[in-house]
């Protein structure tokens, strides 16, 4: 299939903001695709090659890139720079430059989707001495023979930088429609994304064996499960009256989710966010299994630091210290941590998300051998507002968030927020105001001490309905100098060059970025 095909139709993406057109458009790109290489491209229009549970990562730097336009342009390195700076795309750079080169390669083959990520699978993997100088080989191999709008989408994908406005759902949407003919379809797609968090695997499937082939979709070791979400309630009297007579409460620890994965000695570790995060916690790797009364199985728990002295939990910014390239061990050593479980996923050959959360807690109970590294996230089964106001303080006494509220009768819903369970937080009942997840959109250039970052930021919320991200306020306080810094290298990755179609907002930003960093706003 040649790439001209996918860069056109990306183009047509790139300059809509509506999102049924979009779908449209992704319906009749993967229409045109040979359904051997469907995967492919499902990887490739999400910017990626792998699901993001693999760890694979393209690894290229602007600077390589550069060199390689630079290569394959013939023209001076302080040229590029200086088109780049003023255009502010890197792939939009290059395909200017290369609508101007005049000397034409009469050679040059035609690309096809194969080769193009046949040779980003090879960058993605290549490392050691000399891996820089072969990685920009094969990046200007592919500009030598791309037009203009090839290589625009090359480099954009290559720099983490393709900006399409395409959202999973939309990818399922478009799924569904092209290959079942329906769109109501789209919630078994999901399902089966919700057990395996691979969309390339999911497409695949859908495209060679259809409905049969995805409801076979089942849970599986070492692929992510999508996290089951909670509701925000603000009262022990709003608790009552949305759970049912009895119900169970747990400890709202204040650290990092994770996903333990386990088959005898192998240990994989994924965040909240299907991260692969083993590496940071050698320690679990190397002891976790003396916890475990079981040879195979997926659980959930939360990472909380401590204080070894005292054991006293200390807050979730203490564990980022863990994730850090150089000097591990030394962190390690520096902020101890221990693993509370709250959940099981898979258990020895039984698939457990269609058991009761009750059931569920019996056999977490029974296979965590608790110790000082491995505990049972505290649970209580409460019947009133006494009883969870009660367990609500002997929480924050013990130093946690709050609770988590989970109905006995309730299977686990992979990859679903809902009534299930419901999180009450102590900020809501002190009433200290409404705690909002919103997700950051745009921002505004600062003044004064604040000149060189982000001084204000555009916030929205997410509405699932329209799958969109509606502004909802500008949030310029509450910020230190510390986290201020943090934010702009964190949001710097994420700057596009217009707004997102899935945003609406009449607010105009200096900067827009891709709706994916979500902040706790206390109003």
């Amino acid at each position: 299939m040649e790439f001209s095909i996918i860069a056109e139709l990306f183009e047509k993406m790139e300059n809509t903001s509506k999102r049924i057109e979009l779908t449209n458009i992704l319906v009749e790109l993967l229409k045109k695709t040979p359904k051997k290489i469907i995967p492919n491209v499902v990887y490739l229009l999400q910017g990626i090659i792998r699901p993001n549970f693999e760890g694979v990562e393209l690894g290229v730097a602007e600077k390589l890139a550069i060199r390689a336009i630079s290569k394959s342009s013939g023209l001076p390195i302080k040229k590029i720079e200086d088109d780049y700076r003023n255009c502010g795309n890197l792939g939009l750079t290059a395909s200017n430059i290369l609508k101007l080169k005049t000397q034409t390669t009469f050679t040059a083959e035609k690309i096809t989707v194969e080769r193009v990520y046949e040779t980003l699978f090879k960058i993605a993997n290549l490392e050691g001495k000399g891996s820089q100088d072969l990685k920009m080989k094969y990046i200007s191999s592919l500009l030598n023979d791309a037009t203009p709008l090839e290589a625009k989408f090359v480099l954009n994908i290559l720099l983490g930088t393709l900006r399409l406005g395409i959202a999973e759902n939309t990818v399922m949407d478009a799924l569904a429609i092209g290959f079942t003919g329906k769109k109501e379809y789209r919630k078994q797609i999901e399902d089966a994304y919700n057990v395996s968090s691979d969309l390339g695997k999911v497409s695949e499937v859908i495209a060679s064996e259809g409905l049969d082939g995805i409801k076979k979709f089942q849970i599986s070791l070492f692929s992510p499960v999508r996290p089951m979400l909670a509701d925000r309630i603000k009262s022990e009297k709003e608790a009552t009256e949305k759970m049912p007579v009895e119900f169970a409460a747990e400890y709202k620890l204040d650290g990092e989710r994770v996903q333990i994965h386990k088959q005898a000695d192998k240990i994989i570790l994924f965040s909240r966010s299907l991260e692969n995060i083993t590496k940071y916690y050698p320690d679990i790797v190397e002891n976790i299994g003396n916890s475990l009364d079981v040879n195979e199985g997926i659980f959930e728990a939360e990472i909380v630091a401590i204080n070894e002295n005292t054991g006293e939990f200390l807050p979730f910014q203490e564990l980022m210290h863990r994730r850090r390239k150089y000097k591990l061990k030394e962190a390690v050593l520096q902020y101890p941590i221990t693993v509370n479980f709250f959940d099981v996923l898979y258990f020895d050959g039984k698939n457990c998300l269609n058991l009761k959360y009750s059931e569920r807690r019996k056999i977490l109970e029974s296979s965590v051998k608790e110790n000082n590294f491995a505990k049972l996230v505290p649970m209580a089964i409460v019947k009133n507002e006494n009883e969870v106001e009660d367990f609500l303080e002997n929480s924050i006494n013990s130093g946690c968030e709050g609770l988590m509220l989970k109905i006995l009768d309730a299977a686990y819903r992979a990859g679903i927020r809902g009534g299930n369970w419901l999180k009450l937080k102590r900020e809501y009942r002190n009433e200290l105001g409404d705690s909002l997840d919103l997700v950051v959109i745009g921002a505004y250039f600062g003044k004064g001490r604040r000149t060189g970052r982000y001084g204000t930021l555009l916030l929205a919320t997410y509405n699932p309905e329209k799958d969109n991200f509606p502004s909802i306020c500008k949030v310029g306080t509450g910020f230190t100098d510390e986290s201020l810094d943090q934010l702009y290298q964190i949001l710097s990755n994420k700057v596009i060059l217009k707004k997102n179609p899935r945003i609406e907002s009449e607010m105009e930003a200096d900067v827009w970025f891709e709706p994916e960093l979500v902040l706790e706003i206390v109003a």
